[in-house]
């Protein structure tokens, strides 16, 4: 046999979180990798793996960090971002994934000695309370033109779903803008909501939840994009 009619390989991506069934966002995602099959022939061989247990994850086509902080391991949640970022793996930061994906960026890129509100941490905060929580809230969210966000989503400005309290510090916007970060959607206020590096073949995070978009029938257009540049990672196509 020559393997020219053996099966394509399934993409494999990590769900880097505690996983718990009181959080709506893991709830939420079987049933969207389910309709990523069903919509767009995309098949992802998907793996929860707790903050605290992080190892290798060199072998798999895509890390997605996703919501529940405070994690149970910030330390794992910082490895797994930066596992994605270094080995240019595609990686999807979500809510808290996206607060420790620009923790991890702001200490290991940039130099700065800053921690997390949440934690319990002193000192210099990347990540603080927002000024009202966006718990439970929608909010239009404006999208940079010519980004990646606003390619995936096709529109400027969109109304997306939080269940957060926290976000980044603004006074360190131009240290990391500086190091290589480009903040690409922001809310009526001019604060950062969605975040990416340019140099990377799909490094996103954003602080609202795509998982709580709809009612789970339909991904939401972030998250699609994120498989398919899984599935491309994988060199698998989606079916035809």
């Amino acid at each position: 046999m020559n393997g020219m009619n053996a099966a394509p390989p399934i993409p494999k991506i990590a769900l880097v979180g505690d996983r718990s069934p009181g959080v709506r966002a893991h709830a939420r995602i079987p049933s969207l990798l389910e309709a990523l099959r069903r919509r767009e022939g995309l098949v992802l061989d998907a793996y929860w793996i707790r903050t605290d247990q992080v190892g290798d994850l060199g072998g798999f086509d895509g890390v997605w960090l996703a919501p529940g902080s405070p994690y149970r391991s910030e330390a794992g949640a910082l490895a797994a971002a930066r596992t994605a970022r270094e080995r240019a793996v595609p990686f999807l930061g979500t809510c808290g994934g996206f607060q420790h994906a620009l923790l991890g960026y702001a200490r290991e890129v940039c130099g700065l000695e800053v921690g997390h509100g949440e934690s319990g941490a002193g000192g210099n905060l990347l990540i603080t309370p927002l000024a009202c929580s966006l718990a439970g809230h929608e909010g239009l969210v404006r999208l940079a033109p010519g980004s990646a966000i606003e390619q995936i989503m096709g529109v400027e400005s969109s109304v997306e779903r939080y269940h957060c309290s926290y976000g980044l510090n603004p006074a360190y916007l131009p240290e990391l803008v500086a190091g290589g970060l480009r903040f690409t959607g922001f809310d009526e206020a001019g604060e950062v909501r969605v975040a990416e590096l340019p140099a990377h073949p799909f490094f996103l995070a954003t602080l609202f939840q795509p998982e709580l978009a709809g009612d789970g029938d339909r991904p939401h257009p972030v998250i699609s994009a994120f498989a398919a540049a899984v599935a491309a990672h994988a060199g698998t196509p989606a079916a035809g």
